[in-house]
């Protein structure tokens, strides 16, 4: 069973790593049309060509949710 401390590792772990590579990283979990309008929306928002951005994970999780992070540069922020 996972703590609140793990989140809070994992969290604190994730922001060392966004300002290592100089990445922002935003995780999503959704259902899946959800999910997809949300990814659509951000790689509008944010191309590619101009931010580097991908979907740089995604699992289906159980009743046909999705889990996504998205990266970018911060760039646009």
């Amino acid at each position: 069973m996972r703590q609140p401390r793990d989140l809070a590792a994992r969290m604190a772990a994730r922001r060392r790593e966004t300002l290592k590579d100089g990445y922002k990283r935003v995780t999503f979990t959704l259902p899946r049309e959800k999910a997809r309008a949300k990814a659509r929306e951000l790689m509008r928002r944010y191309p590619r060509a101009a931010y580097m951005t991908e979907i740089e994970s995604w699992s289906v999780l159980p009743d046909d949710v999705i889990e996504f992070t998205v990266r970018r540069l911060p760039s646009a922020d």
